[in-house]
């Protein structure tokens, strides 16, 4: 089993993602191809225009992004420092709890592009959690990387 994992850095948000597979494979294949599969995030950061960063969903995230075969994706991002509804109702948060979950979470989901030629990945955004985002387009640049591969999970033989 391959493992992929995604590091998300927005403001002018850049996409960096870490392939684990073989370069030479890799270097074959369009950045459409690359995408394909499943991602697990290992950061995410804003960057800010004078160059500040801040950890989006805090020092150790967790999330997902799927691409398919068709231009469809959905993503998932969230900080593992949300706290629990006390009432252990989701639709009975207090105003505080909400907004954590609120500012903690991020998910949308709809089709997407690439453009080889300026190595970038456009979102067509049909749902999101963040209302604003839905039926909107977003933009951004992105590099995959190949790096060394992580041991596969094998059955013995």
């Amino acid at each position: 089993m391959n493992i992929r994992t995604i590091s998300n850095v927005s403001a002018i948000t850049i996409l960096s993602f870490s392939l684990l597979a073989a370069s030479a494979v890799a270097q074959q294949k369009t950045l459409d191809e690359q995408l394909k599969g499943a991602w697990t995030m290992v950061s995410n950061e804003t960057v800010f225009p004078d160059g500040r960063k801040i950890f989006t969903f805090g020092p150790n995230p967790k999330g997902i992004v799927v691409f398919d075969g068709a231009g469809h994706y959905a993503l998932e991002l969230m900080n593992t420092n949300i706290p629990k509804i006390a009432a252990n109702d989701r639709t009975q948060g207090t105003p505080e709890e909400n907004k954590s979950v609120m500012q903690g979470i991020l998910a949308h989901f709809g089709s997407y592009t690439v453009n080889e030629t300026d190595h970038t990945l456009t979102f067509r955004i049909e749902g999101s959690s963040f209302a604003n985002w839905n039926n909107t387009e977003q933009k951004r640049p992105f590099t995959v990387i190949s790096t060394s591969r992580r041991p596969d999970h094998q059955s013995g033989s």
